[in-house]
């Protein structure tokens, strides 16, 4: 599955449009990584373990547009986006769309 977030594939032909597609992760903040997190902002640096946390979110919102793609035959999805928002306190959404196309 080739995924881009250009309108179209250099190089390939879009034979047919199937449609938006999406897949999406809901993630809750862990309260020992927060109390972690607020020592980590006294004295500055990356906060890993949200790093990680938001990154395999990412990819299991990928993994899920995949496969909705993959279900309606689709060979690439264009267009990629990923969006995020707040569900409540302490709990994010990350959202991966596109528009799931037959190419070749």
């Amino acid at each position: 599955m080739m995924l881009v977030t250009t309108d179209k594939i250099e190089g390939k032909r879009t034979v047919k449009t199937l449609g938006l597609v999406r897949g999406n992760s809901i993630r809750a903040r862990h309260m020992g990584h927060d109390i972690k997190a607020s020592l980590t902002n006294l004295v500055g640096g990356e906060i890993t373990d949200y790093t990680k946390m938001l990154a395999e979110s990412r990819e299991q919102a990928l993994d899920r547009m995949v496969e909705e793609a993959e279900s309606l035959g689709a060979n690439a999805i264009v267009n990629v986006r990923f969006g995020t928002s707040m569900v409540m306190t302490h709990a994010a959404e990350i959202l991966a769309y596109g528009t799931a196309v037959v190419v070749e």
